[in-house]
């Protein structure tokens, strides 16, 4: 009788094992297959979100001034509702920092020192800049091995 008890337990331990296994597999798994942009393009709208976020720069929507802290807040609203629908990093800023869903009035930026723009443009070319560098770091890193 005890042993066939411990057989048992060993049979639900290795149940147990494969279930954990399993489970821990797919945690792993399924954020690749459901990520919103594909694991480069992450690194740069993680970046266009600081970059709003230590802007001393003063985003215009629907006529009201916000701080960085405050657009991106916005940003990262829209940016998880149109999730599903993002794919690229120019899909998140044509979605999600652009404009207003609502009133469709585009969003602006103004920079000390510098002339208005459009949300849309000011984040491209930040987009443009950081790949660029981040080019320049990935051959520097080549160099090194």
């Amino acid at each position: 009788m005890l042993h066939k008890m411990m057989s048992n337990g060993k049979a639900i331990m290795k149940i147990f094992n494969g279930i954990v296994i399993t489970v821990v597999g797919c945690l792993l798994f399924l954020p690749s297959v459901y990520a919103d942009v594909s694991p480069g393009q992450v690194k740069e709208v993680e970046h266009l979100l600081e970059f709003v976020k230590t802007s001393d720069c003063v985003i215009n929507r629907n006529a009201t001034e916000y701080t960085g802290p405050e657009g991106v807040a916005h940003i990262q609203r829209k940016y998880e509702y149109y999730r599903e629908d993002i794919e690229t990093t120019e899909d998140f800023i044509r979605l999600s920092a652009t404009k207003s869903t609502m009133s469709g009035k585009y969003y602006t930026v103004k920079c000390p020192g510098k002339v208005m723009i459009n949300t849309q443009r000011w984040l491209l070319t930040e987009l443009e800049f950081f790949r660029v560098e981040e080019k320049k770091r990935q051959l520097n890193k080549n160099k090194r091995k």
